[in-house]
């Protein structure tokens, strides 16, 4: 989801909810700490230079039970996010704390934001000999050892 997508959400929900793919909340008393641009410049293991950026949300669990993050307030720290460190309209990478601080995408339900998993994956597939799909075969097209394969072979 992109940030002018979660604006468009928030412009007419009543509250703000999110969800993990296994149905679990997180708590309604979280907070929303952080709202910055990621920048990530690296090299990926096929030799190609590459420089990703993402707009990071980050959810935290205090012990204010009585906090509750309304629509509107998330609104204005996502409109002085843009004011004050000129960000995009990026794809949303959220923060939440788990085993480890766990990176999510975002998605909506039309009721909820859904945290959802995120997948490493090699990005030069093509320079490190990593096929793209397996190969089907068909077992009868397989070559045979006659000596070991056959009864009598020696096989078993």
């Amino acid at each position: 989801m992109k940030l002018s997508e979660i604006k468009k959400h928030l412009s007419t929900a009543e509250s703000v909810n999110f969800e993990l793919q296994n149905g679990t909340f997180v708590p309604e008393h979280f907070h929303v700490t952080e709202v910055g641009v990621v920048t990530k410049h690296f090299i990926d293991c096929g030799g190609t230079v590459r420089n990703e950026k993402v707009a990071n949300f980050q959810l935290w669990n205090a012990n204010d039970f009585e906090h509750r993050l309304k629509p509107a307030k998330l609104l204005n720290i996502i409109k002085l996010s843009e004011e004050k460190l000129g960000m995009e309209d990026l794809e949303i990478e959220v923060e939440y704390q788990s085993d480890t601080i766990g990176k999510y995408g975002l998605d909506f339900s039309g009721e909820n934001f859904l945290l959802t998993t995120k997948q490493t994956d090699c990005l030069a597939k093509d320079n490190c000999g990593v096929p793209q799909h397996k190969q089907k075969l068909q077992l009868a097209e397989l070559e045979t050892s006659k000596s070991c394969c056959t009864p009598g072979g020696g096989c078993c």
